[in-house]
């Protein structure tokens, strides 16, 4: 490390700096908890997702960088176990590294989402659409798509929630 120079990164970091980090944590996830209309909100967006699966529908999730990750780690709880011992449930993160790349090359980045739901989705499935800004260009063409399918479409933002926002059945914002 010291040859590459994280180590002096690294050990810059204070006790202090760490403690600020994540008291500021703390407080955005008890500002979120303690505000009711969040919580309606997940209580809204898992019930659009249980009416997909209950009309034999899927779940499709996508997002960029990390938000992919997230929507990755969704779509394998769902369909693998998470808690309990139950029946898998079809679910999908849009995460294949083939389509994502012949997408981008034959239509644009910005296609690489919605193409995926052009080609799968059907009326009354859910996309999970993840977007810290709310403004990503791809998921905000999923969205699209996904309404013009007849999708429900559940929406995690940040900050003001973007474009996104204004496309979606279900929006939930951590405002920060």
């Amino acid at each position: 490390l010291k040859q590459h120079g994280l180590f002096l990164t690294f050990n810059a970091m204070s006790i202090d700096r760490i403690d600020k980090e994540l008291q500021e944590a703390a407080h955005v996830l008890e500002t979120f908890m303690n505000d009711a209309s969040n919580l309606h909100a997940i209580r809204q967006a898992a019930g659009l997702l249980v009416s997909s699966l209950k009309l034999g529908g899927r779940i499709y999730s996508c997002g960029n960088g990390g938000s992919m990750s997230d929507a990755m780690h969704f779509a394998e709880e769902l369909s693998g176990r998470f808690r309990d011992e139950r029946k898998p449930i079809a679910a999908m993160a849009i995460s294949d590294p083939g389509h994502i790349t012949c997408t981008a090359n034959d239509y644009g980045y910005d296609r690489i989402f919605s193409r995926f739901i052009e080609a799968f989705g059907i009326k009354g499935d859910s996309l999970l659409a993840i977007s810290t800004s709310g403004n990503s260009a791809n998921i905000i063409q999923a969205a699209k798509t996904a309404r013009e399918k007849g999708m429900h479409i559940v929406a995690l933002t940040g900050n003001s929630g973007g474009q996104l926002a204004q496309l979606c059945d279900v929006e939930i914002r951590v405002p920060h």
